[in-house]
């Protein structure tokens, strides 16, 4: 869901899951054949656009990524950060290049999913200008505690927010993100007020909750990772998910049932690529996903490597934007003008 790529500027994207993780991984794509697959059509590099700075979590993943691919295609791929606008930037960037099969995008649940239904800004259309290749990765996202707070759980969160109204703060990585709605959503469920305090990224909630300068953090499991030996109040997660196995979940909670709350990463490509090219870049993908060492650093992040097919992420993502769009009403949040114009 990552430390820095997840700074959304003020009410610039929100982005929130109906979906369990599990669920999102559990159509697992075939194994392409044992013949030796030809190199890429033309010998040049293929250009994987990151909407975010270098030097992130997610400049990380799309390296990793990147360079396993590359074996796999007997290509180079070079990896190109656009950020800027929450994402929005190198999204527009992407879906403007040539589909050709030598610009992909790993693309992110706010850009993504959410950049269109939040501002009339943006001028892209995931749907109808990205295809997608394959879910790279899916990760829960984890309310911390402050320390001294008097709540071990988030059923005692909402018995204490109750008997002090508005008096709690939680800290979110912006207005719009999907942690700002993941807290949306449990305030209005649970019928209780927070004052929110937005941040530009996971790392300076951190260092305010460690402070005591807010009392409750929203945060990607791999941003929590410095506070998940301390204390841990839910994971909006409707299955046990390893990086926060002992953690409850939003579900146990009567009033929060059925709220699945992630981040994820995907890969996709400019609509009208050569569908045999996607299906080639699919397959590859997920042999790139099975290896351990890969598996190994992206659970080390906090995250579920992804598996599956190319149609079950195309269905993932469309149920994924249907809930972005019933909790985006819901919140209030629809219809912002804040995105700079592209």
């Amino acid at each position: 869901m990552f430390v820095c790529r997840r700074s959304f500027v003020a009410s610039a994207l929100v982005a929130a899951a109906g979906f369990p993780v599990h669920a999102a991984l559990a159509q697992v794509q075939e194994r392409p054949g044992s013949r030796p697959q030809p190199a890429w059509p033309a010998a040049r590099p293929i250009t994987l656009i990151v909407p975010f700075a270098a030097a992130g979590e997610s400049d990380g993943i799309a390296r990793l990524i990147g360079r396993r691919l590359g074996e796999r295609l007997h290509q180079s791929v070079v990896v190109d950060n656009v950020p800027g606008a929450g994402g929005v930037l190198g999204v527009s960037k992407a879906v403007m290049s040539p589909a050709d099969g030598y610009t992909l995008l790993l693309g992110f649940e706010g850009p993504v999913g959410l950049a269109q239904l939040l501002s009339p800004s943006v001028r892209y259309d995931a749907e109808r200008d990205l295809v997608p290749v394959g879910l790279v990765s899916a990760s829960p996202l984890v309310a911390v505690a402050r320390p001294g707070l008097r709540a071990r759980n988030l059923s005692e969160l909402i018995a204490l927010a109750r008997a002090r109204p508005g008096t709690l703060s939680y800290g979110t990585p912006g207005t719009g993100s999907v942690q700002h709605l993941a807290m949306e959503t449990l305030l209005e469920r649970a019928r209780i007020r927070m004052l929110h305090v937005p941040y530009r990224s996971g790392a300076q909630i951190l260092s305010e909750v460690m402070g005591g300068q807010v009392d409750v953090g929203m945060l990607a499991a791999a941003s929590a990772a410095p506070l998940l030996q301390h204390k841990k109040l839910a994971a909006a997660s409707a299955q046990r998910v390893d990086a926060v196995a002992a953690v409850m979940r939003f579900g146990e909670v009567p009033e929060l049932q059925g709220v699945e709350l992630n981040t994820w990463t995907g890969l996709f490509a400019p609509a009208a690529t050569p569908s045999a090219m996607v299906h080639r870049l699919s397959a590859e993908l997920a042999e790139v996903l099975r290896m351990p060492e890969v598996r190994k650093q992206i659970e080390d992040m906090g995250a579920t490597p992804g598996e599956g097919s190319q149609a079950a992420f195309a269905q993932f993502l469309k149920r994924e934007k249907a809930s972005y769009a019933q909790i985006v009403k819901s919140a209030g949040l629809c219809c912002s003008d804040s995105i700079t114009r592209l």
